[in-house]
């Protein structure tokens, strides 16, 4: 899981195959996740993140 950046408690990450699944971003901040789909930038799920 390669990190792109830190924000503050803020991970954003990826997965280097995750197969035939279009590029995407992950963030993390303790327990919550979110993923973010990059074109168009739009919210793909939701778990606790703010």
């Amino acid at each position: 899981m390669p990190t792109v950046l830190r924000i503050g408690r803020y991970r954003f990450f990826f997965y280097s195959n995750e197969g035939q699944e279009p590029a995407h971003v992950h963030v993390e901040s303790g327990e919550d996740m979110a993923k973010f789909w990059p074109d168009p930038v739009s919210l793909s799920a939701n778990h606790g993140v703010n």
